[in-house]
């Protein structure tokens, strides 16, 4: 919850030896790891969803065995009078700590964190915004977690807190107005041998379909502390564009709901606008965060909105018939999806560029742009899922109902070159560029047979150098919160990723470079070899037109005029250029490459030979194999 300062410690304390003495009797192998592995983090669930073994937010919290063992915090949690949702012992091992993050989610709209310390040592600070206090044992605290807020233990004994979520009831906020003077003794509760009051917990459910006045509330809410960075025109023209979006998901999810109400009748619309709504905003969202945690727009729209705007069943039910006029995988030709052409390149390679001098051509239809969100809708496609460690996905990952979903997605969304949906019985061949997908060739081909791939490579000199800048820059935040990154992940996470912890900049940068261009040339080594093609960066800023024929004799399609004019006349820079075209630009970052480029050397040198094609040979003859060309 945000509240109007970082920090409020309540007029009341508790006896922290009794909590030490019901903390230390607790058998070791109830402790369980953090649910987000962070190293060193432990808990041991009092109150959880059904009383079980987990660390759910959303349903009904009962007690859990636990709790039983430990009379006197049963009494501690009875005496403020408020339904408790997830509560737990938390524990920091010597040297463990919490990273920086803010809590965004659903959960934490109406909700504080309320701790009370039971061991811990004078050195352990909780840091919250610009202020950090130390908690001592039996005290009690509620934060802003809303702001940035992070906790380190470097002392070598283990720090446990009593750590309970509530939405509080008029009583328990006048006690936190109240205030407690750090200088006054608070009001102790003694422990009372055979007490055992009654605990209230939460029977908080989410609905089927969200209210349309709680989507409004929420809404609201993210749409005041919405800004856009660089304070530029452009940045203000995409600002208000997004409030444009998120007003009219507001008014058309009302319309659902007065047609509907929360009946199974209207479950696809309500989905269809959810994804939509997602798509788009992942389209707009780049530089825009949140005014006062810096957090991203999407992704405080995703956690507090879009998650949990459904539930149940509702969450997973098929599109019903689609409104007039939109394209569905049943109305579309079949051949909308045939023969698909996937750039598959690393991040800062130029494949905006490349994709954007083919899309000039009548004969492709995209999604606009990069199409992240046509697979990071899918909640078992995302890192964090089960098997899904990175945004490598297999042939495995791609379900009949994953292929499906994809497929519908495309037909439903796709656009012709001047952004309008194709007219019907119009095919027109797919192409996409999403960075991320150089690390799915597997998944893609399961979902698409017949796709076929142009590989864009780029020399690692210049390639790393704009990587390294785009971490700098803060543009391209992908995963605001990995265990062991003190900064947020930039642009695609590799599988492996775990191994560049506390390593510096340029050694990740040049191992997303690395990783992502071997595992593109394993990948394609395992497909027929006139289903891909390579092209290198430099080649095709020097002679456009000669990279472009080619790609076209290759894929089946037209030279056409709008092509033609495109390589004419100098190439525009991308959409996605940080900084004007310059050779050079590498240099600023020489003393970063000249320790990195050794380590990457064998990779390029495996590049060079397979972009060695003689002029006369088709494209994508070579055949790859582990060792390199062949």
């Amino acid at each position: 919850m945000h509240l109007p300062q970082p920090f409020f410690r309540l007029p009341c304390c508790f006896d922290a030896m009794r909590l030490r003495q019901e903390a230390a009797a607790l058998p070791p192998d109830i402790w369980a790891p953090h649910p987000n592995g962070i190293a060193g983090n432990s808990s041991v669930r009092l109150i959880s969803v059904d009383g079980g073994e987990n660390d759910l937010v959303d349903g009904s919290m009962r007690e859990t065995p636990h709790l039983a063992l430990m009379p006197y915090v049963r009494q501690v949690l009875a005496s403020f009078g408020v339904p408790w949702s997830r509560t737990r012992l938390l524990k920091l091992a010597p040297g463990a700590g919490v990273p920086a993050h803010a809590d965004i989610n659903y959960h934490w709209f109406n909700r504080v964190r309320l701790h009370i310390p039971i061991t811990t040592r004078p050195e352990v600070r909780f840091h919250c915004g610009d202020a950090s206090v130390h908690m001592a044992p039996g005290e009690a605290w509620i934060f802003d977690n809303w702001r940035l807020h992070n906790v380190v233990n470097p002392t070598p004994d283990a720090r446990i807190h009593l750590v309970a979520d509530t939405a509080g009831n008029a009583e328990f906020w006048r006690l936190v107005g109240s205030g407690g003077d750090a200088h006054e003794p608070a009001p102790k509760l003694d422990y009372e041998p055979g007490g055992n009051p009654a605990v209230l917990t939460e029977r908080s459910v989410l609905r089927s379909v969200m209210n349309p006045a709680e989507l409004e509330l929420l809404i609201g809410n993210l749409r005041g502390e919405l800004v856009g960075l660089p304070d530029s025109n452009e940045a203000q023209q995409r600002l208000a564009r997004y409030h444009g979006l998120l007003d009219s998901f507001v008014r058309d999810w009302r319309q659902f709901y007065m047609l509907h109400g929360e009946e199974q009748s209207g479950w696809g619309d309500f989905r269809r606008l959810r994804d939509a709504v997602r798509g788009a905003s992942m389209q707009l969202c780049d530089g825009m965060v949140l005014r006062t945690n810096g957090v991203a727009a999407h992704q405080v729209l995703e956690g507090r909105v879009l998650r949990v705007c459904l539930s149940g069943k509702a969450a997973e039910a098929p599109f019903s018939s689609a409104p007039r006029h939109a394209v569905t995988a049943s109305s579309a030709p079949d051949r909308a999806c045939e023969q698909p052409l996937f750039i598959v390149a690393a991040p800062r390679s130029g494949s905006t560029l490349l994709f954007e001098t083919l899309a000039a051509g009548e004969g492709l239809a995209t999604l606009g742009g990069e199409a992240h969100w046509l697979i990071e809708t899918i909640a078992e496609l995302c890192p964090g899922a089960p098997g899904v460690d990175s945004n490598r996905l297999l042939a495995a990952q791609a379900t009949p109902h994953i292929i499906e979903r994809i497929r519908s997605q495309i037909l439903e969304h796709r656009v012709d070159r001047e952004g309008k949906r194709p007219r019907d019985g119009r095919i027109l061949k797919f192409l996409e560029k999403t960075p991320k997908n150089a690390l799915r060739i597997p998944f893609l081909d399961r979902v698409f047979p017949d796709a076929r791939f142009v590989f864009l490579w780029r020399e690692p000199r210049g390639n790393i150098s704009s990587i390294i800048e785009a971490w700098r820059a803060g543009k391209w935040r992908t995963y605001p919160r990995l265990e062991g990154f003190e900064l947020p992940w930039s642009l695609l996470l590799p599988p492996g990723w775990q191994t560049m912890r506390g390593r510096p900049l340029e050694e990740v940068a040049a191992f997303q470079w690395s990783v992502t261009n071997s595992t593109i040339l394993n990948d394609l080594a395992a497909l027929p070899a006139n289903r891909w093609t390579i092209a290198d960066y430099d080649g095709f800023v020097a002679d456009p037109a000669e990279t472009i024929r080619r790609i076209c004799r290759f894929a089946d399609l037209e030279f056409d005029d709008g092509i033609r004019e495109r390589v004419d006349s100098p190439l525009p820079p991308a959409r996605h250029t940080l900084t004007p075209a310059n050779p050079l630009k590498w240099k600023r970052n020489r003393a970063e490459l000249e320790r990195v480029l050794p380590l990457v050397e064998s990779i390029r040198a495996r590049l060079v030979r397979t972009s060695q094609v003689d002029a006369s040979e088709e494209p994508g003859r070579l055949r790859i194999d582990s060792r390199g060309v062949r």
